[in-house]
């Protein structure tokens, strides 16, 4: 089947092996009289096909323009001779040769003296031209100069080998960076190319190569069409797999018009692939179905309008010429017969329409590069014959009506220097290595019904702008396939979206890549990232990883109801413990209060208001004044607690040693030496919470990893040592008063308060043991929670088990509190004993 649709094709284009229409070769020459319009009538009289039609009226037109012109070779006028069958090469290319070598009349300027340089003006491809160039340079009898109106090659710019041979066109030097810049343009990264196997094609695949890794611009395929025709069959099914397979839809084609390049591109383009043409205007790029491409778009050279060319074309009457070949044309364009009566109507236009209207949508009234490469030449020969003439270069015998001799060494130097401006504007350089680099103009082909195209120009792009202005297009007159206006994507890789990034593999391309979610608490908020971004330590990744947000702060509030519940806690049990207060210095009078050293037991009170207020300095927001008095205020305030308790118990020894007969005891009780416990203990606690102030003091503590979304502030208790030599030296104390209340708990006496003490001190040591395993098992503001509770626990602990049952004697059982029940308790304490 595919051989099947290769031999179609190679039926159907305009380029078959062994027959090959390449373009017309003029021969130029100077004669010393006036032309006028109507010698060129004589070339319209000969059957050729669109393209070579084109080009001979762009040719008249120059001539006629420089004849008239009289600052240019005045007195002189340039004409052209030449063959039918040269123009339309129907027979073998040495055939045609030969034959216009037997026939000297073929070849103006031909003499038999030597030295004489005739000037050939050829659009044949390169390969054809080097053999033109062969042949006609080794006539002993005479040389010529070769201007090629073709597209540039490398081989032909070799003026070692080729001294007089001379390219029109300008080197692509810049093509591929206007390439480069448009695929940019439309975010594209993933582009085929397919070019001729040759050093044209080498040279661009170089310059393209060399913009596109510089741009990250990769190649889905490179296919090198190679020029043998046969070797092309052999293989043609590769290039087709090749391009059927890759995944981009942007494709570059660029190469010899007349080659097997041209049969892959038809081929493809009949086999219904969708995909996006970028080619060069030298390419007959015009579409036979619209749904077969996305678009099509087409790169040329920039240059000025000749508006005299449409006013020349719609001037000139088919009619006007014999064997009816214009007229013919227009009708053959249609894939129409030319009927007797059809002529005879075509003849009674006065006015050349239908020529007009084939100019604007066939030839392409606007200048193509060829075109516009033979108006140049035209224009280069004139400008050297002109100062070889008349700067006097070179003496020339000058005879009337005949045609002017040269000699190509003396015009060939010049010829490679030479510059000016056309009459456009623009200018014209023949030395190569001097050339500015070009300006492209950017085509897009508008497909109509029926095969019908229109190029528009929807662009320029010129090197002499600024970076990342150097490309102008106007997409809104881009119209890409069945009426979509959404642009084709041709990318190897869709884009990774904010929350992944993309990696590559060892084998993988550039361009090419695969996308990863970001890692945990990273974010990445463009498209196509290689890493992402960690927030910050105070925000987190949100759940599709493509925004930071702020993390909460944590900790344990007056908002909060676990924060609001403790404070009312520890300022319910501080108002309880103020009531008790008052309670025992309302009745400070009564055996109960003085039995038990009402000063003592004052202290002791007013520490427990302040230790339950204590608390108030754990719930807020924590700041380094807070953090500093968490921790020395309640150790200094519980160690007074402890203290005035430790002096109870030893109060309660004393007091029952004194009713022994020792002077020893009665000394310690009567000179108050329980009150010194209290300031000596808690100078020490003092001593202590300095040193730890000074070592490492308690500071803001600020934990944004432990919770997620969350910041934890809480208050670092500085050195560990320091914080456990507080609770150590509490600890002591605690079991020293333990101890003593435990030991004396059975003595006998009034009001005896060892067994309160026993059981105040006993709670105290389970609160506090029981808090250092849950305090190191939690954080955040439970473990404020807990630290709290344990103050509130301890305290309130000391408070009922000492006060309580006080408080309900003096209050309930005001009977029990009296000098009657101490004697009675004092007697049976006696009795006993």
């Amino acid at each position: 089947m595919f051989t099947l649709i290769l031999s179609f094709l190679f039926q159907n284009i305009p380029f078959q092996s062994g027959n090959e229409r390449l373009g017309c070769f003029f021969l130029i020459q100077a004669v010393q009289k006036p032309v006028e319009k109507e010698y060129f009538s004589h070339f319209f009289n000969t059957q050729k096909n669109t393209e070579i039609h084109k080009y001979s009226l762009v040719l008249a037109f120059s001539m006629i323009e420089v004849n008239r012109n009289p600052d240019l070779l005045p007195n002189m006028s340039l004409v052209f001779s030449f063959q039918e069958n040269i123009c339309d090469w129907e027979s073998e290319f040495p055939t045609v040769i030969e034959a216009n070598i037997a026939d000297y009349g073929a070849l103006p300027n031909y003499t038999c003296k030597d030295n004489l340089c005739g000037v050939a003006l050829t659009g044949l491809n390169w390969a054809t031209t080097l053999l033109l160039y062969t042949i006609l340079n080794n006539f002993k009898s005479q040389q010529y100069l070769h201007l090629t109106y073709g597209h540039f090659h490398p081989v032909l710019s070799d003026h070692e080998k080729f001294p007089y041979l001379y390219q029109m066109a300008s080197d692509d030097t810049s093509l591929a960076l206007a390439l480069v810049s448009f695929i940019i343009h439309f975010s594209w990264n993933w582009i085929g190319l397919a070019i001729s196997d040759n050093d044209q094609g080498t040279q661009f695949l170089s310059y393209l190569k060399r913009g596109m890794e510089k741009n990250a611009v990769c190649f889905a395929f490179v296919s090198m069409i190679p020029v043998n025709m046969h070797l092309y069959m052999s293989r043609a099914e590769v290039y087709y797999s090749q391009i059927m397979t890759s995944s981009t839809n942007v494709v570059i084609i660029y190469g010899d018009t007349g080659s097997t390049l041209a049969v892959s591109f038809r081929m493809w383009e009949s086999l219904g692939l969708q995909r996006l043409w970028i080619t060069t205007t030298q390419w007959d790029v015009t579409p036979s179905m619209k749904d077969n491409l996305y678009g099509l778009f087409a790169f040329g050279h920039h240059h000025g309008v000749i508006s005299g060319f449409k006013n020349f074309v719609q001037t000139l009457n088919p009619v006007t010429y014999s064997n009816e070949n214009l007229a013919k044309l227009e009708w053959m364009h249609f894939n129409c017969e030319v009927s007797a009566s059809k002529w005879k109507t075509l003849k009674n236009f006065s006015s050349n329409h239908s020529l007009e209207w084939l100019m604007e949508h066939t030839f392409e009234v606007t200048f193509t590069e060829g075109s516009y490469n033979i108006y140049n030449a035209v224009y280069t020969i004139a400008h050297v014959l002109h100062e070889m003439t008349f700067q006097k270069f070179h003496s020339l015998p000058i005879a009337k009506g005949k045609v002017q001799n040269y000699v190509c060494s003396k015009l060939g130097a010049p010829l490679r220097k030479i510059h000016f401006t056309n009459p456009v504007g623009d200018r014209v350089n023949m030395n190569q290595e001097d050339k500015l680099q070009e300006e492209y103009d950017i085509f897009y082909i508008w497909n109509f019904p029926q095969g019908l195209a229109f190029k528009v120009k929807i662009g320029l792009f010129s090197p002499y702008f600024r970076n990342g202005q150097q490309l102008h297009l106007s997409e809104d007159m881009i119209e890409w396939a069945r009426g979509s206006t959404q642009m084709p994507t041709s990318v190897c890789s869709a884009d990774c979206g904010p929350g992944f990034r993309k990696f590559r593999k060892k084998e993988m391309s550039a361009c090419c890549f695969d996308c990863s979610p970001c890692p945990e608490n990273e974010i990445s908020n463009e498209t196509n990232l290689e890493m992402c971004v960690p927030c910050s330590e105070d925000k987190y990744a949100n759940t599709g990883q493509n925004d930071c947000i702020q993390k909460a702060l944590i900790f344990l509030s007056y908002e909060d109801p676990l924060g609001m519940a403790l404070s009312l806690v520890a300022l319910g049990f501080s108002a309880f413990t103020a009531v008790i207060l008052g309670i025992f210095v309302k009745h400070h009078n009564t055996p109960l209060v003085k039995a038990n050293n009402s000063t003592l037991t004052y202290i002791l009170l007013l520490s427990l208001i302040f230790c339950f207020l204590c608390p108030l300095l754990f719930i807020g927001h924590p700041d380094s004044v807070t953090c500093i008095l968490q921790q020395i205020t309640f150790g200094v305030l519980f160690t007074v607690a402890i203290s005035t308790v430790l002096a109870k118990t030893i109060t309660v020894i004393l007091a029952f040693k004194v009713t022994a007969p020792q002077r020893m005891m009665k000394y310690f009780l009567l000179s108050g030496v329980s009150t010194y416990i209290i300031p000596i203990c808690t100078l020490i606690q003092v001593i202590v919470c300095a040193v730890c102030l000074g070592v490492s003091p308690s500071s803001v503590d600020i934990d944004a990893q432990s919770e997620h979304g969350h910041i934890i502030i809480v208050c670092n208790k500085g050195s560990v040592t320091c914080f456990y030599s507080v609770l150590g030296y509490l600890a002591c104390l605690t079991f020293v008063s333990f101890t003593l209340a435990f030991l004396s708990r059975n003595l006998p006496g009034a009001f005896n308060e060892a067994k309160s003490i026993t059981f105040s001190m006993l709670v105290v040591c389970s609160v506090w043991v029981t808090f250092l395993p849950v305090y190191h098992s939690t954080k955040g503001k439970i473990m404020v929670a807990v630290e709290i509770i344990s103050i509130l626990a301890s305290s309130s602990g000391m408070l009922v088990c000492i006060f309580i049952p006080k408080c309900y004697i003096i209050l309930f059982r005001p009977e029990k509190n009296s000098v009657k029940i101490i004697r009675e308790k004092s007697s049976s304490h006696t009795h006993i004993s």
